[in-house]
C-alpha cells in the first residue's frame, strides 16, 4: 500500500511506505515525543500528526536516509513547531496600562532573584553562620558537620563518638538556639 499521494519517481519507488512499516516505528516516536515534551498525550498527538503528515503527502520519504531517521525528523519538526506555537511574544506597547504610563510589573518579572535579593540572601548567610560559629563547642560540631558539610549520621556520630539519638537531640538545641 502506498501511503505517499504524491508520484513516484522512480528512484523513489523503493521509497513506498507500507502501513505496517509506519506503525512499527511508534512506539519509538512516542518514547521520542515523551522525552522531549513530557507529556504523554501530547506525544501520541505529535505523532499522530507525523503520521497523519505522511499519510496525506505532506511529506514524502525520499529514501535518503531509514525510514525512522526521517520520522524522527518530522518529529523533531512537529516539536519545534508546537514550542513556538505556545511561545508568545509580547510588545511593551500591548503590557502598557490605559493612561500609557505604566507597564503592568507582572509582565516584567524576571524568575531568577535580582541583584538587591541577592545581596540580601549573602547577608542572611552570612549572620546565620556567624551564629552557627557562636554556637557551645558540643552543638557547633554537630552544625559543621552534619548540615554544613553535609556528612552522614554515621559519620558525624562515629567523628564525635556520640549516639545516634544525641546527635539528633544536639541538632534540635542548635536550631532551637539559632531561631530565637
Amino acid at each position: 500500500m502506498n501511503l505517499n499521494t504524491a508520484p513516484q519517481t522512480p528512484a523513489a519507488a523503493s521509497a513506498v511506505i507500507g502501513w505496517s512499516q509506519l506503525t512499527a516505528h511508534r512506539n519509538y516516536l512516542v518514547h521520542f515525543a515523551r522525552r522531549r515534551v513530557m507529556d504523554p498525550t501530547l506525544a501520541e498527538d505529535l505523532v499522530h500528526d507525523v503520521f497523519e503528515a505522511v499519510v496525506t503527502g505532506r511529506a514524502s520519504f525520499g529514501g535518503r536516509s531509514a525510514l525512522r531517521s526521517w520520522l524522527v525528523a518530522i518529529l523533531k519538526h512537529k516539536i519545534v513547531d508546537l514550542v513556538r506555537e505556545r511561545t508568545s511574544h509580547y510588545s511593551l506597547e500591548a503590557m502598557q496600562d490605559d493612561d500609557d504610563e505604566h507597564i503592568t510589573p507582572l509582565a516584567l518579572v524576571c524568575p531568577h532573584a535580582g541583584p538587591q535579593q541577592l545581596a540580601e540572601h549573602r547577608q542572611h548567610l552570612q549572620r546565620t553562620l556567624a551564629r552557627i560559629q557562636a554556637l557551645p563547642e558540643g552543638l557547633r560540631r554537630v552544625m559543621e558537620l552534619r548540615v554544613l558539610q553535609d556528612a552522614s549520621t554515621e559519620d558525624v556520630c562515629e567523628e564525635l563518638a556520640i549516639s545516634e539519638d544525641n546527635l539528633f537531640v544536639r541538632l534540635h538545641r542548635a536550631r532551637k538556639q539559632l531561631l530565637s
